[in-house]
C-alpha cells in the first residue's frame, strides 16, 4: 500500500477489538516513530498499553475506550509545535495504515492518565488511538477544493492534486478549517481558519499536500 492508497483507505476509527497489535509491528512502529522523532525533534511514543487514557466520559461515550494502544503526541514546548505534532503524527497515521491498523486522532484524553515520558519543557499535545477497528470507519462530507483554496491563474494539476489528498485529511469535528493559496510566481502558503485543534490540523493538511504534489 502506497501512501496515497494509505490515504484513501484510511478513515477514523473509535471503536476497536480487543486485540492487541502484535509485537513485530509494534516495533516497526516504535521504530517509525523513532525515524521521525530524530527528524523533527519530537518525542511521539507509542504506548502498547493505552492505560486509562480514554476514561473520560466522552472519550467512553465515544468507544475510544476500547483502542488497546495510544500514540502520545509530545515534544518541546513552542510556537509551531502543535503544527509539527500534526504534520509528523499523520506520517505515523499512514504508516500504522499501511500496517493494517486503523487509528483516530483523539482531542479528549485523560491527560494525567497517559503514560508517557514527559520530560522537562515537553507538553503532550494530543493522542492517536491505535489498534484493530471493529469497523474500517467512513468517509465525512468534505468542502470542494473551490472552498478551501485561493488561485492566481490557472490551477495546476501537482496543486490540485495537493488540495484533494488535503481534503481528505482527518481534521477536528471535520472542519476543514484552512485555506490553501497559489499566489502568480507558484508560491504556496496555507492559512489556519482557526478552530479547535487547528494548528495540528495545519500539521496534517500540509503533509498530505506534500503527498499529492510529490506523486504529480
Amino acid at each position: 500500500m502506497t501512501e496515497v492508497e494509505a490515504i484513501r483507505a484510511r478513515h477514523s476509527v473509535r471503536a476497536y477489538l480487543p486485540k492487541p497489535i502484535e509485537p513485530k509491528k509494534a516495533e516497526k512502529l516504535e521504530a517509525f516513530l523513532e525515524t521521525c522523532n530524530r527528524e523533527s525533534g519530537l518525542h511521539l511514543q507509542l504506548l502498547r498499553d493505552a492505560g486509562g487514557t480514554f476514561d473520560r466520559l466522552l472519550s467512553k461515550a465515544m468507544g475510544l475506550n476500547s483502542a488497546p494502544s495510544v500514540i502520545a503526541c509530545v515534544g518541546p514546548d513552542g510556537a509551531d509545535l502543535e503544527e509539527r505534532i500534526g504534520y509528523y503524527g499523520e506520517k505515523a497515521v499512514l504508516y500504522a495504515q499501511q500496517l493494517g491498523l486503523n487509528t483516530c486522532w483523539a482531542g479528549t484524553f485523560q491527560a494525567r492518565n497517559v503514560p508517557a515520558v514527559i520530560q522537562s519543557g515537553e507538553r503532550l499535545v494530543i493522542v492517536i488511538a491505535i489498534g484493530y477497528g471493529a469497523t474500517q470507519g467512513k468517509a465525512h462530507r468534505s468542502k470542494t477544493i473551490e472552498e478551501v483554496t485561493n488561485v492566481q491563474g490557472e490551477m495546476p494539476q501537482w496543486f490540485r492534486k495537493g488540495v484533494e489528498l488535503a481534503l481528505l485529511a482527518p481534521t477536528a469535528i471535520n472542519q476543514q478549517k484552512f485555506r490553501f493559496c497559489l499566489d502568480a510566481e507558484g508560491k504556496v502558503t496555507v492559512l489556519d481558519q482557526k478552530g479547535p485543534f487547528s494548528k495540528v490540523d495545519l500539521g496534517i493538511v500540509k503533509c498530505h499536500f506534500e503527498i499529492g504534489r510529490r506523486e504529480v
